[in-house]
C-alpha cells in the first residue's frame, strides 16, 4: 500500500512540474498591473485580520511554515509584518522557484526543495503553516490528504494552519481545481476550521482594475463573485 501511494504521489508531482514549466510568465503578476497590485493587498489585508484574531497579532517569536512557497513572496511579507528570518521556513516541489527566493529573501531564512506530502520536520515544529494555492494545483485525492495531514504534524497543538486557496474550478486551466468547503473539512477532519470567501474573480478584477479599483472594492465586499477562501484551521 505504501509504495502504491509513494508511485501515485510522485506520478501526481511529476504532473505539477510539468504544468508550472509550461506556463508562461505573464504580466498578470506584475506590481505594475493595478490587478495584481489590487488582489495581492486585499489578499494581504485579510490575512493580516486573521492572524490578528487568532492571536498572531506579533509574530517576533512565531515559528512560521508555507508549503509550496514560491520564490518566497510570502516569507518576505512575514518578515516584513515582524517576523524573524531565522524564524522562518519555505518549500517547494520547483527547485528554479527555491533558487530564486533564497537569492531574493534574506539571509537566515531556511528554504528547502521538497515534497509537502514528506515534510522533514519533527511533530509540532512550528506554530503557524501556511498555504496558498497549493492544493488547487495537486489533482490527486491521496496526495492533497497526505499534505493536510503532514501540516496538521508539524503544528504545534496551539498553532494555526493559515489557508487560501480557489474554491471555484478555472475552466480555462485544467490542471488546477477548487477546494470547496466540503472538501477542506474532509482534509482536516475533527479541525476547528473558519472560511470567509474573497478575492473578487480575477477575470473581473482585471476588467474593472485599470478604471476603478473602488469598484472592484465594492465588489469583493458583496462575495457574490469572489473566488477563494482565506481560512484558519486549528486543531480541536
Amino acid at each position: 500500500m505504501d509504495d502504491q501511494f509513494s508511485a501515485s504521489e510522485k506520478v501526481e508531482e511529476a504532473r505539477i512540474q510539468a504544468a508550472y514549466a509550461k506556463r508562461p510568465e505573464n504580466t498578470y503578476y506584475s506590481w505594475f498591473n493595478p490587478t495584481y497590485v489590487f488582489m495581492v493587498q486585499e489578499q494581504e489585508r485579510r490575512m493580516l485580520v486573521a492572524l490578528k484574531q487568532h492571536g498572531f497579532a506579533c509574530l517576533e517569536n512565531i515559528k512560521i511554515l508555507e508549503i509550496g512557497c514560491g520564490r518566497g513572496y510570502w516569507l518576505r511579507e512575514f518578515i516584513k509584518w515582524g517576523a524573524k528570518p531565522q524564524n522562518i521556513t519555505g518549500i517547494d516541489l520547483l527547485a528554479d522557484r527555491v533558487e530564486v527566493a533564497r537569492r531574493l529573501c534574506p539571509e537566515g531564512v531556511e528554504i528547502e526543495c521538497g515534497s509537502a506530502g514528506k515534510l522533514g520536520f519533527r511533530d509540532g515544529s512550528f506554530d503557524l503553516v501556511l498555504q496558498s494555492t497549493v492544493f488547487s494545483s495537486v489533482l490527486d485525492p491521496s496526495l492533497r490528504q497526505q499534505i493536510a495531514l503532514e501540516m496538521l504534524r508539524v503544528i504545534k497543538e496551539n498553532g494555526a494552519i493559515l489557508w487560501y486557496d480557489f474554491h471555484v474550478n478555472n475552466p480555462r486551466n485544467p490542471d488546477v481545481q477548487g477546494i470547496n468547503k466540503r472538501k477542506i473539512k474532509q482534509l482536516f477532519s475533527g479541525c476547528r476550521i473558519e472560511l470567509r470567501r474573497i478575492t473578487l474573480a480575477p477575470p473581473l478584477a482585471r476588467l474593472l482594475a485599470p478604471y476603478s479599483l473602488l469598484a472592484c472594492y465594492l465588489l469583493e465586499r458583496f462575495k457574490v463573485f469572489n473566488t477563494h477562501y482565506l481560512g484558519v484551521i486549528r486543531k480541536v
